[in-house]
């Protein structure tokens, strides 16, 4: 077994690369995945971008694939607790033992690119690299790898992979990506390579033009929600949901999954349209219903709408950004009956928090705002003002630090409330650094 200090040590120099440091170029993990023989080659591998329900739609094309018999390696990302989770063998994150062998082996060839290049390996290039070279020696028969930010220049784009998802495609990382929501789709689209299938949820006009423009240029083939697959039908269910879908092999019925939200519906459609490309699924051809159900029913989503306490029921949800926070504010609408609802946000400087607020103003009873644990943090005081001009200051009570927080969030939540708190419910949310420093937390 791996010593905990030695798994430590790597953490600490993965982090050292900097977190959030972003240099989007192809030209230094070619290298080094060339130098470790292109391990991702080594297995088929399916690709996905977005802006909202990329990690999700992931998990459930994951676990649909292993219902059918098949070893998967999942790549995604950012991770709630651990590193580890971002590359998973057959639906679990690896061990510490096999990340520190594989980081080792990785290691000296990472020094020598970082060594030959003007700029060095990013954190993300190096996880990437990591969850390839894992795949290959697992081995896997297919790879479920999400992109990281944009498609084109994103480190996993090496791949080039046969089947290429996009997920519902809004505003987000405009610094990095565009100030439209054109240009960001030009970037995403970027994951489509010549003779793919591409799986496409409903897109605005604006996303749809420069997707199909790429699949024509490239000669890709699509496949476009609404057209060839979609949701049928949908019903609240204990738990979750009930689930038609029309997928690219016929209707599939009965299809239970335990995720809230007609997003997450949308999300289950792409993942059964994405793995049927893979399998071969077609017109005269449907997938086995059961396996799908139990694909389906085995998935699950930490981070989204996730229920980690009763009476009150707190519920964390990544939301971080309006087309993502929109979703989530429907869903508590359509599917929970909640008689007081009190929130807790904290969120990133680079966000529209102003555009969160306002989405979540009709839903919270009041709202207590925060910092979390990320250097790129809004200010509290800056947050609280914003919040203050959307729930006026009646509603806003401000904690510096997250515990504080939720422990002022479930009082506010228990105050003035009579008899059974199965009604009341606190919401944290604002960011997926938010939700990660609520579990931890929540689960101690």
């Amino acid at each position: 077994m791996t010593d905990r200090t030695e798994f430590a040590a790597v953490d600490a120099a993965l982090a050292a690369r900097g977190f959030t440091r972003m240099h989007f170029e192809l030209d230094r993990i070619e290298m080094l995945l060339d130098l470790l023989g292109s391990p991702q080659r080594a297995y088929p591998s399916i690709h996905l971008t977005g802006t909202n329900g990329k990690t999700s739609t992931a998990r459930m094309i994951d676990s649909l694939l292993r219902a059918f018999g098949l070893h998967t390696g999942r790549y995604t990302s950012p991770h709630l607790e651990t590193v580890r989770e971002r590359i998973s063998l057959d639906g679990e994150p690896v061990s510490e033992e096999r990340f520190v062998a594989t980081y080792r082996e990785v290691e000296p060839l990472a020094e020598l690119v970082d060594q030959r290049s003007a700029e060095p390996l990013t954190y993300f290039d190096l996880t990437t690299a990591l969850a390839f070279a894992t795949f290959a020696d697992a081995p896997v028969d297919v790879a479920v790898v999400e992109v990281g930010l944009g498609g084109a220049e994103d480190a996993t784009n090496v791949i080039q992979a046969g089947v290429a998802v996009l997920t519902p495609i809004g505003l987000d990382h405009t610094e990095w990506l565009g100030d439209t929501i054109e240009d960001i789709a030009l970037h995403k689209a970027g994951i489509i390579h010549s003779g793919a299938t591409v799986i496409c949820a409903a897109q605005e006009e604006e996303a749809a033009r420069p997707i199909l423009e790429r699949c024509a240029e490239v000669g890709a083939t699509v496949a476009r929600e609404g057209a060839e697959f979609g949701v049928l039908g949908r019903v609240v269910a204990v738990g979750g949901q009930v689930l038609t879908i029309q997928g690219l092999g016929g209707v599939y019925d009965e299809i239970f999954i335990p995720l809230h939200g007609a997003h997450q519906a949308q999300n289950a459609a792409v993942a059964l349209a994405a793995v049927e490309a893979f399998l071969g699924a077609g017109a005269r051809r449907q997938l086995d219903i059961e396996a799908v159900r139990e694909g389906f029913a085995a998935t699950s989503s930490p981070g989204r709408l996730e229920k980690v306490r009763t009476a009150p029921t707190v519920l964390l949800d990544g939301a971080h950004n309006p087309h993502g926070m929109a979703a989530t504010v429907t869903a508590l609408q359509e599917e929970f009956a909640f008689s007081k609802l009190v929130g807790v946000l904290a969120v990133l400087g680079d966000k529209d928090a102003a555009g969160l607020l306002e989405l979540l103003e009709p839903v919270l009873d009041s709202l207590v705002v925060t910092g979390n644990s990320s250097p790129r943090a809004m200010p509290v005081d800056e947050l609280a003002e914003l919040a203050r001009e959307f729930f006026g200051p009646e509603r806003v009570e401000v904690a510096e630090e997250m515990p504080d927080a939720i422990e002022a969030a479930i009082a506010e939540a228990e105050s003035d409330v009579p008899g059974e708190l199965s009604g009341v419910g606190v919401l944290i949310t604002g960011s997926v650094v938010t939700v990660a420093d609520a579990r931890r937390l929540l689960k101690r």
